[in-house]
């Protein structure tokens, strides 16, 4: 006799079409969970973005939402929604997992409460560093912060996305235990011809010959996106001959001042913005035709663009410090910089001069770093049964 499927509730404030790290996760999530289980993700509708719900192999329920000013998100509000609500009611999940400790993540909380089943909560941000850029005072950012981890501290079990996530919930914010580890991975795939990949990229950016940096992701400050232009600007001005194009891939608020700082910093001919780019193979081709990705954030915790850059072998120069850095060996699949423009500057000119170290370190970002969705999925799913067995 088959065994009855349990119903798994995944519980995000952000989600597609929004094209976040965390909407990117959930999503996987929950279309391989589907193999094994029946899945609802419960998730904001948003007034500017539509999409096709009835596409998904899983089901989704939307949320009633309020654009939040000057920044990229939505707020769901699910108190004041009794049609999300009635619907929410209609399913009798067996397991939540909230993937934000905010409106949304908290219905799903009230959920499991009400119902006696257990909640596991995904600790995919540093949210401080979110409220500081917000509100711009640290005692507020400080306040709002232990808001979020008393959020948490309800859940029967939370997982991190990296050790280094996992110390700064426990050590620094006050989590009630040291989470657990459960890292992201990434569903694109190693391009079936490199070459080919390599030179429709070379075509379509008119690129033939020039060194390739990219970064792919939100336009927005918290990546540290003007550093970037910043410590190209010094790259020009110390090696005039070096023949570099600097991708940007994505939108976000900040990209007209990004605009700005290229034209301040005369890159316009050095640097494209690419716009999003939802087509995920042709973006694994531009992973392909980059020699470096430059990832200079420090606000990421575990970002899939850097997990999609080694599946591509394209390794990735970080800042020391950065959460993002927690599984990487500066100078084996990656390469780690201190938190200064010109030192920044001067480590991608040392790196693209170096070919025989890059070409190492390219291997081993793959061999390390590239890690696929299939494969975590099913310990996902297998810890799941694990905590049903253990209630």
């Amino acid at each position: 006799m088959e065994k009855k499927k349990i119903t798994i509730g995944l519980f995000t404030d952000s989600f597609l079409p929004m094209m976040d790290g965390v909407a990117i996760v959930v999503d996987n999530y929950a279309k391989r969970l589907s193999k094994y289980a029946k899945v609802i993700v419960f998730a904001p509708r948003y007034l500017n973005m539509q999409i096709d719900d009835t596409k998904f192999n899983y089901d989704v329920v939307r949320c009633r939402s309020i654009k939040v000013p000057f920044i990229d998100y939505s707020l769901p509000m699910p108190k004041m929604d009794t049609n999300f609500n009635k619907i929410l009611k209609k399913y009798h999940l067996d397991i939540v997992h909230i993937h934000s400790p905010f409106t949304i993540g908290e219905a799903g909380i009230r959920y499991a409460k009400k119902h006696h089943i257990p909640v596991i909560g995904t600790m995919h941000s540093q949210f401080r560093q979110d409220f500081i850029r917000a509100v711009k005072n640290e005692k507020v950012a400080n306040t709002l912060n232990m808001q979020l981890i008393k959020v948490f501290n309800k859940c029967d079990e939370c997982w991190a996305v990296n050790k280094e996530v996992a110390r700064i919930f426990y050590e620094d914010y006050g989590y009630k235990t040291l989470p657990k580890v459960m890292n992201n991975a990434t569903e694109m795939l190693p391009v079936d011809n490199y070459q080919e990949a390599y030179h429709y990229i070379d075509k379509q950016e008119h690129l033939e010959g020039k060194i390739v940096f990219i970064f792919v992701g939100r336009l927005n400050n918290l990546k540290n996106i003007f550093f970037i232009v910043d410590a190209l600007k010094i790259v020009k001005e110390k090696e005039p001959n070096l023949d570099f194009k600097m991708l940007f891939v994505g939108t976000g608020q900040d990209e007209e001042e990004l605009r700005k700082r290229i034209k301040r910093n005369n890159l316009e001919e050095d640097i494209t913005l690419c716009g999003k780019i939802t087509d995920r193979v042709l973006l694994s081709k531009y992973y392909v035709r980059a020699d470096l990705f430059l990832f200079p954030s420090l606000y990421d915790a575990s970002s899939i663009v850097q997990i999609e850059a080694a599946s591509q072998k394209t390794p990735v120069l970080f800042l020391k410090g950065a959460a993002t850095t927690s599984t990487v060996i500066d100078n084996v699949n990656g390469f780690i910089e201190e938190n200064d423009v010109s030192l920044y500057a001067d480590r991608i000119i040392k790196i693209v001069k170096d070919k025989k170290l890059l070409s190492e370190v390219s291997e081993n970002a793959y061999r390390d770093l590239y890690k696929n969705w299939d494969d975590k999925i099913k310990e996902v799913y297998e810890n799941y049964l694990k905590f049903l067995k253990n209630e």
